[in-house]
């Protein structure tokens, strides 16, 4: 790599590879709070939450995805970001949204306490909060 000042970055989901280039940062949630990762970050490994993913590009270039599930991995100047999804905010449909959470916690009130039903009620009640945060604050 020649720029010291970037890092090598990879996107991958199930569907494929949605970058894989240098960056300036990667800003994303883990389950413990929000990152940063800029060159010659520390090695780590973390969840992640759903949330909205920024890939610094360059100073002005920034491209944005709504991330589902899944790890980060940083080691060596390089990120790998694995999730179960990545959407680009302008194909993110606030109804539908809206209605899904609806759904979500219908059946997170429906749902036996400490049940499979009830976690992945929960979990997908978060999902549609991030994501329906991220469609309505493009």
């Amino acid at each position: 790599m020649a720029d010291r000042s970037k890092l090598e970055a990879q996107v991958l989901t199930p569907e494929g590879e949605v970058f894989n280039g240098e960056l300036v940062q990667l800003s994303t949630r883990t389950a413990v709070g929000e990152v940063g990762i800029l060159a010659r970050h520390a090695p780590m490994v973390a969840r992640l939450v759903p949330a909205e993913l920024r890939l610094h590009v360059s100073e002005g270039e920034t491209r944005r995805y709504a991330q589902g599930e899944g790890w980060l991995e940083v080691f060596a100047n390089r990120a790998r970001v694995l999730i179960a999804e990545a959407i680009p905010p302008d194909e993110l449909e606030a109804g539908e949204l809206r209605e899904r959470l609806d759904d979500a916690e219908r059946r997170l009130g429906e749902a036996e306490e400490g049940s499979a039903v009830q976690e992945r009620a929960q979990r997908e009640k978060r999902r549609f909060e991030a994501f329906l945060e991220i469609a309505e604050g493009q």
